[in-house]
């Protein structure tokens, strides 16, 4: 065991001028003191920090570890639990009751079904961009339409009513907004699903809402559900494409590769998610004293996991800071593991695979159109890590 312990004191932090892509300079330092750090909770609970690859992957897949929303011991208040239908923040057996109806949705073979239409999709985005001409926003004309359309098309989301899921959907996840701004956009949003659900079970369409309403769950489970994926399924992908694209733009060698090499794709998209890991922190609290890492991790605790600086575990992944479109060595947890692994996994990773090697063969002299330094980043308090625009430019 090791003669001290290392202590975080708060999260999250700032990354370093000039290195947007890699973890904060303190979550690297903190895993180089050893994988299991303490960390003291912004309400100032005592807890735990992770940041090793194989401790992170561990606790994610063991069942002593609790990812009950009501168990957060992070403060002197209670956490109410998750409202019904939205399970990642529950464990079996609930969470597997409202997992179990969509496993069958989100297959490898299903989402592969979905490939001729998620090319439609980037081919006109990228038309309307080559039309309008340079510079351009590639969050706001690239990044965010493919996977609002996908995943809104999937739940039966009227067309003429994406803008407006986009519209609230950022300001909750964003990070920037006031708590008066947050609530009332994640009201708007439940009150426009609750009337989604009544209209699906009035008069079913071809969609995975749909589909659902011809089972036990409840409309109020049912706008729980719609929640989950609405969220999962536009701002993860989303930041993914748009601080994908501007990591390749920083490494013009792997930009190269992957142009001319398309059978690098899935490879490509495997390092960019290990090596950016957007979905960058999860908690997870002790249901009983469990030993991790040499450190008693006591019942109640509940335990911060690094999952960027997890996959950039020098143990794991060798020289991990750097980008490696040709790199061998998988594994990575940018979808987490075990029973809450992402259910739409393989939806991202398809609309990743198309959107990539469109963007760069449409556009080869792609660039950024103001300094990188200039991009503006999501802060870190956001859920998911991105930047808010990329502005590029390219040759007409």
């Amino acid at each position: 065991m090791p003669e001290s312990i290392h202590t975080v004191t708060a999260l999250p932090t700032t990354r370093q001028p000039g290195c947007p892509f890699d973890p904060p300079a303190e979550l690297i330092d903190a895993h180089r003191h050893g994988s299991v750090s303490r960390f003291i909770h912004p309400g100032g609970r005592p807890g735990w920090l992770v940041t090793g690859y194989d401790l992170v992957r561990s606790v994610l897949a063991d069942p002593r570890f609790s990812a009950r929303k009501e168990l957060l011991n992070v403060g002197d208040f209670e956490v109410p639990p998750a409202p019904p239908g939205e399970f990642l923040l529950m464990d079996d057996p609930q969470h597997r009751r409202y997992r179990k109806p969509l496993a069958g949705k989100f297959t490898v073979r299903r989402m592969r079904q979905l490939t001729e239409r998620i090319e439609q999709i980037t081919t006109d985005c990228l038309d309307a961009m080559e039309k309008a001409g340079p510079p351009a926003d590639l969050v706001t004309a690239f990044a965010k339409p493919i996977p609002t359309i996908i995943i809104c098309e999937l739940l039966g989301v009227p067309y003429e009513e994406r803008g407006f899921f986009q519209e609230n959907i950022d300001s909750f996840l964003g990070g920037e907004t006031s708590e008066e701004e947050l609530i009332a956009a994640y009201t708007a949003t439940q009150d426009y699903l609750a009337q989604l659900v009544a209209a699906k079970r009035a008069n079913p369409t071809d969609d995975v809402l749909s589909d659902l309403t011809d089972s036990d769950l409840t409309d109020e489970e049912l706008q729980g559900i719609s929640l989950i994926l609405l969220v999962a399924g536009l701002d993860t992908t989303a930041n993914m494409l748009a601080l994908g694209t501007f990591a390749l733009l920083q490494h013009p060698d792997q930009l190269a590769a992957l142009r001319a090499e398309p059978e690098l794709t899935d490879q490509a998209v495997e390092e960019l998610l290990r090596y950016l890991t957007v979905a960058k922190t999860s908690m997870r609290t002790a249901l009983e004293d469990v030993e991790l890492g040499g450190r008693t991790i006591e019942a109640g605790t509940t335990v911060v996991l690094s999952s960027n600086t997890a996959n950039r575990d020098p143990e794991r992944f060798p020289d991990p800071h750097v980008l490696d479109l040709r790199r061998q060595h998988g594994g990575h947890l940018a979808f987490g593991h075990g029973v809450h692994q992402c259910l739409g996994q393989q939806l991202a990773r398809i609309e990743m695979r198309v959107a990539f090697p469109a963007l760069i063969n449409r556009f080869p002299a792609l660039r950024l159109a103001v300094p990188a330094e200039e991009v503006a980043l999501r802060p870190e308090t956001a859920d998911i890590y991105g930047v808010k625009s990329l502005p590029v430019t390219w040759d007409v």
